[in-house]
């Protein structure tokens, strides 16, 4: 079987992201068989080139290929542009003519945006999936054809099923074989690499210097969330590249040619920025820990009364305790546990008969709050089975800081 590796170079792909080798290597499987495949994911990610991987590396490769947009097609005309009309079917059929499942016979038909397809036209596709027959609009002969379809979508065909925009039936038709290709968002550890290859391909077309990003610029661009995903990134590079005097694109580049870039939820990477930021979230971890301790510590009074009260158990009065807590030193706690410590609600014992109170002294060695820290990060991954991204959204930081954050407590 051809390496994932060999592919990528033949088709141009760029990226080492898990996720898209996993929907390649599910491409090449798929490919020596006659399945249908229905390829989604967001638009601008590459379905199309998808499309011609399976093609390529099919028994079909050496017929024809044709990738049709159904959703630039219009209503009235994309039954005869399929499947063809006779002379005089409709005002202006001065001619017969063959449609692409008549012309591609034997070869690979790809449907981009399939959800956009006409209703009418959705059944003729399911009579061609199941029987390989169809007829030209106007006729009434039957033809046969033997053509492979995928079908590709960058909206929620499922949904578009329960709304009845789109037949349950010729869904699970065209989803034999389905294929997920990652947005960019999900793979910017490959961002800076598309930006490299796109940079080398504008610098030779316009006949300059390649553009290169600082590292402050390149964080900028693996923070944005891409909605246009590498069609995006593609034209955002070759503007850089035209409009730039300078080949090294700083942060101030970025925010004089590209200032959309900065709008986002994360914060903007600059040094100082960063350092204020990552302290700012190095406090809200704290801060969760010393919440949970909270819902511990009243979980456990909660625990040390129902033993008190069912076993019949004597306790000192709380005045006794409290004396004895404020002769005790503590050192001053800080703003955040004061407020945490001020909102906990105490549980009051009622005072029992009179008893020889029996003491216990034992020393607490405090944490510190690198061990504090480290351990909420470890019970975050642990609840949410190492999923970081969903683990960083309950610690309320970004996934970049978690990722700092387990290579330095040694967490991975």
């Amino acid at each position: 079987m051809t390496s994932l590796q060999a592919i990528k170079v033949r088709f141009g792909i760029i990226g080492t992201s898990p996720l898209l080798d996993a929907a390649l290597q599910t491409a090449v499987r798929v490919a020596p068989t006659d399945l249908t495949v229905l390829i989604t994911g967001e638009s601008g990610v590459g379905k199309e080139v998808f499309s011609k991987i399976i093609h390529a590396l099919s028994a079909r490769k050496h017929n024809e290929f044709i990738a049709v947009n159904c959703g630039a097609i219009p209503e009235g005309t994309i039954n005869s542009e399929l499947f063809g009309h006779e002379k005089g079917a409709f005002t202006g059929a001065i001619n017969e003519r063959k449609g692409y499942f008549e012309t591609v016979n034997g070869g690979t038909i790809f449907l981009d945006e399939i959800a956009e397809m006409p209703s009418d036209t959705q059944a003729y596709l399911l009579r061609v999936l199941e029987y390989g027959e169809f007829m030209r609009v106007g006729s009434s002969k039957v033809l046969k054809t033997d053509v492979r379809v995928i079908a590709a979508t960058n909206v929620d065909l499922e949904e578009r099923v329960r709304q009845g925009k789109f037949r349950e039936d010729l869904y699970y038709r065209l989803n034999t074989v389905p294929i997920r290709v990652p947005a960019l968002k999900d793979r910017r550890e490959d961002i800076a690499l598309l930006f490299q290859k796109f940079a080398t391909d504008f610098a030779e077309k316009y006949r300059m210097q390649p553009i290169r990003l600082t590292e402050q610029a390149q964080q900028v661009l693996e923070n944005y969330r891409w909605p246009g995903n590498v069609r995006e990134l593609k034209n955002v590079t070759e503007q850089l590249s035209i409009l730039s005097e300078e080949r090294l694109i700083t942060l101030e580049t970025l925010q004089q040619h590209m200032p959309h870039l900065f709008v986002r939820s994360l914060p903007v990477p600059s040094e100082h920025f960063q350092t204020h930021n990552s302290a700012m979230q190095d406090r809200e971890i704290l801060y969760k820990v010393l919440l949970d301790m909270k819902s511990d510590l009243n979980d456990l009074k909660a625990l040390v009364l129902e033993i008190i009260r069912s076993n019949n158990l004597q306790m000192p009065e709380v005045a006794a305790l409290r004396r004895l807590s404020s002769a005790v030193d503590y050192p001053p706690p800080s703003a955040s546990t004061s407020t945490i410590v001020a909102q906990a609600t105490p549980i009051v014992i009622e005072p029992a008969r009179p008893a020889s109170p029996m003491t216990h002294t034992e020393e607490d060695s405090p944490l510190a709050m690198d061990e504090i820290e480290k351990e909420a990060i470890r019970r975050a991954l642990k609840k949410h089975h190492g999923r970081r991204k969903e683990a960083a959204e309950e610690l309320k930081i970004s996934e970049r800081t978690l990722y700092r954050k387990i290579k330095q407590y040694n967490l991975a």
